[in-house]
């Protein structure tokens, strides 16, 4: 199920069949919309129209277009607005310099105040920036230091993060600009620009950012998508958008309708967070997350918190049993591989992971391990060898070729801990065909220099995994 971020479903062009556009978009769907206002009068189109369709929820702000004269009593007025039950956003606020509509200096006067009422509010925001990302930043900063209480509260009962301060609405700038409002805990969200073939920055952008930071929007009646590129845009075509996440991700658009619609409900509050699960999937491989135990305690690691992967819930408050674990399998043949992969150390559980990988292997499937590569300290002996025959492939996290810096990112002994990896990881080697060591691209980690670590001096796959 999808949800249509942004979408000016007041606007005129929608007059004549609007309630079609709605019913449509929930065909195809999309179970939930955001209407961001861009001024007085429509923030308050946004309300009626959230009063009368269930699955319509209101932004309310003044647009950088709209900044021009602004009196203080406007700002009052949607301070007063946010109250509303369904007001869920303060937005659509921001600055434009590229029609330059409204003075800068009043563009960046409204904005402050907005961010203000946001941060008094506890809201999330909603933000356009055209060709003024550097003042974007700068402007987002200095709220962010100003208002240290703003959404500094968890967005779920066990999250150790607090709640998303917004979104980056149809994001215009670099990769680096992206990562730095991901770095303030603000979110991305591209429209149907990514289907445009000359549309290469954004491509970039939201290839190299993880899904898990980034939402879906139409920004209809603007911005169709190809095919339909020139006409009107309408919330059905959302799909559109997440199936171009799924070929930039190499996912499924089941996978980006769950990932994006959990991180609407961190930003925004819609929906709620499903049932923890031990059996998850993502693209056509089934994960196993048969722990929340783990000798390691990494700083990006969410073992402790909300622990959510794309939109599954992992927080299984027990382990399962063999039995549960192989019953929520299924048919293994009808996965790519079926992974040894939670939020935790699956070699905590070897004796599980072995009576489990040998049923999935009398079953026709494939498996993989996921591991820290601790086992030998885990279980106080070399367990590659009873692995052999049972486990098809492992991937390892090596996190950094330098003990020094692994024991910081895990929070263990680094001597000690990374010596026994990589020699869990040469010993694997030996006994399993398919080997990967990963390090997570945090901008600490010298990722290069792990992968020829990697590649020369043990042999095996190296693999980079995604920070933001």
């Amino acid at each position: 199920m999808y949800i249509d971020t942004h979408v000016h479903l007041y606007d005129k062009q929608f007059d004549d069949d609007r309630d079609a556009v709605i019913r449509r978009a929930v065909e195809k769907g999309v179970h939930a919309f955001i209407v961001p206002g861009i001024d007085i009068e429509t923030s308050k189109q946004a309300i009626a129209l959230s009063e009368k369709y269930d699955e319509v929820f209101a932004a309310v702000g003044i647009h950088p277009h709209e900044s021009a004269d602004r009196s203080p009593d406007d700002i009052e007025t949607i301070e007063k607005l946010s109250h509303h039950e369904k007001v869920v956003a303060i937005g659509e606020i921001g600055l434009d310099y590229h029609y330059d509509f409204s003075p800068r200096d009043q563009q960046q006067d409204i904005f402050r105040r907005q961010l203000r009422v946001a941060s008094d509010r506890n809201l999330p925001v909603i933000i356009h920036n055209r060709e003024a990302v550097a003042d974007t930043r700068m402007l987002l900063r200095e709220a962010v230091e100003k208002y240290p209480a703003w959404r500094d509260f968890p967005p779920t009962p066990h999250s150790r993060d607090t709640a998303p301060k917004g979104v980056l609405h149809c994001f215009d700038g670099t990769l680096e600009d992206a990562r730095a409002m991901l770095s303030m805990n603000f979110q991305i969200s591209f429209p149907g620009i990514l289907t445009f073939k000359n549309a290469k920055e954004a491509v970039h952008i939201a290839s190299s950012l993880s899904i898990e930071h980034m939402m879906l929007e139409t920004d209809a009646p603007y911005m169709a998508p190809v095919p339909h590129r020139g006409k009107r845009n309408e919330p059905s075509y959302v799909r559109l958008v997440a199936e171009r996440l799924a070929e930039l991700h190499h996912l499924s658009a089941e996978d980006i309708a769950r990932s994006t619609s959990h991180t609407v409900f961190r930003v925004f509050g819609i929906g709620e967070l499903e049932p923890p699960k031990i059996a998850y999937k993502i693209r056509n491989s089934l994960y196993l997350n048969i722990t929340r135990r783990c000798n390691a305690d990494c700083y990006f690691c969410d073992r402790k918190g909300e622990a959510v992967v794309k939109g599954h819930n992992l927080r299984i408050e027990k382990e399962p049993s063999v039995p549960e674990i192989i019953s929520s399998i299924g048919d293994p043949k009808e996965f790519d591989e079926i992974v040894f992969c939670g939020y935790g150390e699956p070699t905590i559980r070897i004796d599980a992971v072995k009576e489990v990988a040998r049923w999935i292997k009398e079953h026709g499937g494939k498996v993989r391990l996921n591991t820290d590569g601790h086992g030998e300290i885990i279980n106080k002996r070399n367990i590659i060898p009873e692995l052999v025959g049972l486990i098809d492939s492992v991937s390892i996290s090596l996190n950094s070729i330098d003990p020094e810096q692994y024991g910081k990112i895990m929070r263990i002994g680094g001597e000690r801990f990374h010596t026994a990896m990589i020699r869990f990881a040469r010993e694997a080697k030996k006994h399993i065909a398919d080997v990967t060591m990963t390090v997570v691209d945090t901008g600490e980690v010298d990722v290069e220099r792990a992968r020829k670590f990697v590649e020369d001096e043990v042999g095996v796959t190296f693999k980079p995994r995604q920070y933001f």
